[in-house]
């Protein structure tokens, strides 16, 4: 196996853990995963190369539909996520307004 694609299996490894990550809560961990995943596209992009041999090119196809895969449900369950961190900060928003509008008025 080549190295471009071992650096592919790791960055799948990786944006399988930010899903489990995702599914379970655990933002912080995401979070940490996210930079790390950041790093390792880093890393692959100057080597990133269409692999000569067919069964490569379709063991690298394979890895980043999956990639893409853990992508699309991260961002599903973060998307809903952040609605409800966005209703929360609301709600606080309504309640200072409230809480000012009482106090000047007393």
């Amino acid at each position: 196996m080549s190295l471009l694609l071992e650096d592919y299996q790791r960055l799948s490894g990786i944006t399988g853990e930010m899903r489990n990550a995702a599914a379970s809560g655990e933002w912080d961990r995401l979070i940490s995963l996210e930079q790390e995943c950041k790093r390792k596209v880093e890393e692959i992009k100057p080597r990133d190369i269409v692999p000569s041999n067919p069964e490569e090119r379709a063991q690298k196809l394979a890895l980043l539909k999956k990639i893409l895969a853990d992508d699309a449900d991260i961002r599903s369950r973060t998307e809903s996520w952040m609605e409800q961190l966005q209703r929360i900060m609301q709600s606080t928003r309504s309640e200072q307004r409230l809480q000012q509008t009482y106090l000047a008025n007393y």
